[in-house]
């Protein structure tokens, strides 16, 4: 923990900022080790004060590396504040304009500074612990999807089978947040999608599903799992906070030739990405090499989403939210970087007929991605 502080202050001073202000609870549990309604003010130099309105006898015993102090009145706040410190960093990307308002108000003269990015940055690289954690989630999400053929039937709708996965994830310790940082978004912890069913949009991704109304557009829906149709199962595996995201194909009976084919392309796709990912490697130059495979093979037209819908990235990374940096992605330009962990996922999306794809998470390493489950990435037939 004391790693992870200390790499922010040296980007902070690196950047001219006296003190980061953080008040998203990811960040606040990443530097801290409590997520405990609070603040936390960490100054580039010196040891990091955490202001906590609840519950502040969890907060103490649980973090690790700050000072913890009740949260003061507004009135009181300022002298809690080193006068010298006067430029002062925010995450603007997360943190709404009434919160920046109110921190303005209370400390005058200071000047606020985005330090989004340097925030994103330092949490992008995971240490050993953080991956070690990392591995516990896919090895919890890869025992349930191993069990999927037991519960599989045709028939069932995906809301049922999304509520087995479900049930035997919680059962084994899933933690149910999947946090996420871009504004307006949110997702439920996965997704079982088969059929025309799949071929729904929502956010910004290559599935999302039909969901169960229009107030929740995503996920599954009541629509009945037929015979000879993709089913496409989706979910993130959460212990400790921290969150996999795996996705694998199953069938009732047998799949045509078109979809089995660009599963393969799929298959082809990650692994091209995988070798790729090494430090210095251009997050963007991943997703066009994908995307040049999948035009290569006829499919580019359908690739990471509706024709017309499509998606222009091909993995994300992931860590306490699942939209970590970084991503690869159309016009993200910056290099990978080692300890780095990204969810890849090339998919396919045939219009009424169904959606097909991979995904797995892999560590960047020199030596490629590492992957962090071993679980076969075979389409299981039921």
């Amino acid at each position: 923990m004391q790693e992870r502080v200390s790499r922010l202050q040296a980007r902070l001073g690196n950047a001219g900022v006296h003190a980061a202000l953080l008040l998203m609870p990811a960040d606040i549990y990443y530097f801290t080790g409590t997520r405990q309604n609070s603040a936390l003010w960490l100054p580039a130099e010196g040891m990091p004060v955490l202001f906590v309105r609840k519950s502040i006898s969890r907060a103490t015993v649980e973090c690790l590396c700050a000072e913890v102090r009740p949260f003061p009145s507004s009135r009181e706040f300022e002298k809690h504040i080193p006068a010298g410190q006067l430029r002062i960093g925010m995450t603007f990307d997360a943190v709404p304009v009434q919160q920046h308002v109110f921190y303005s108000r209370i400390l005058p003269g200071r000047e606020f500074v985005d330090i989004s990015m340097i925030v994103r940055e330092t949490r992008s690289i995971k240490t050993p612990f953080e991956i070690g954690l990392l591995r516990e989630s896919a090895s919890m999400l890869a025992s349930v999807f191993a069990e999927v053929p037991g519960f599989l039937r045709e028939g069932m709708s995906e809301l049922d089978l999304a509520a087995e996965m479900e049930f035997r994830l919680r059962k084994r310790g899933h933690e149910g947040y999947v946090r996420m940082r871009a504004f307006n978004q949110e997702l439920f912890g996965g997704m079982a999608v088969s059929g025309g069913a799949a071929t729904y949009g929502f956010f910004d991704g290559a599935v999302t599903g039909r969901g169960l109304s229009s107030a929740s557009p995503q996920g599954a829906s009541l629509e009945p799992i037929r015979a000879n149709e993709p089913v496409l199962v989706d979910f993130a595996g959460i212990r400790n906070g921290y969150i996999i995201d795996m996705t694998r194909m199953f069938v009732i009976g047998e799949l045509d030739a078109e979809l089995r084919r660009a599963f393969d392309v799929s298959l082809g796709i990650q692994e091209a990405v995988r070798l790729a990912m090494v430090p210095g490697a251009i997050c963007e130059e991943m997703y066009q090499l994908s995307a040049s495979i999948a035009e290569k093979e006829g499919l580019g037209h359908c690739f990471m989403g509706m024709p017309g819908e499509q998606s222009r990235f091909v993995g994300h990374g992931v860590g306490l939210e699942l939209d970590e940096l970084p991503v690869l992605a159309q016009g993200f330009r910056e290099p990978l970087q080692a300890g780095q962990v990204v969810a890849v996922e090339p998919k396919f999306v045939f219009p009424g007929r169904g959606a097909i794809g991979i995904e797995n998470t892999f560590v960047v390493t020199g030596q490629g991605g590492e992957r962090l489950s071993a679980l076969s990435d075979d389409i299981v037939v039921v």
